[in-house]
């Protein structure tokens, strides 16, 4: 369960270098809004929605799993990234951005999102 989470607007999103597109999406995975710099396909940010819910669904599951069995606090849900190649997805809740990662500042974009 996710209890807190960024609550920058996309437009406040999409201001921070090496942003191509930020969006929401519900916990189910169905895109809610995006905006995006160069025009991502919807059909993009629908299938990115779909995944960021799933792992938000996954990290949920562990997450309870590992407070249960072995008493180590890992909820509420906060922040997670994923990053490969030349891009990288950072999601806080059911908010997230896609970046361009040679572009970026992924600490201070992390710490962003994080701090909302």
């Amino acid at each position: 369960m996710i209890v807190q989470e960024c609550n920058l607007s996309l437009d406040e999103l999409l201001k921070f270098d090496g942003v191509m597109a930020a969006g929401i999406f519900s916990p189910e995975g169905k895109l809610v809004e995006y905006k995006s710099r160069d025009e991502m396909p919807k059909e993009m940010a629908e299938m990115t929605a779909k995944f960021c819910g799933a792992v938000n669904l996954m990290f949920d599951a562990l997450a309870s799993a590992y407070t249960q069995l072995y008493k180590m606090n890992w909820v509420p849900q906060q922040n997670w990234m994923y990053s490969g190649g030349d891009w990288t997805v950072m999601i806080s809740g059911t908010r997230g951005v896609f970046v361009d990662k040679s572009k970026a500042d992924l600490k201070k974009l992390f710490m962003a999102l994080g701090m909302c």
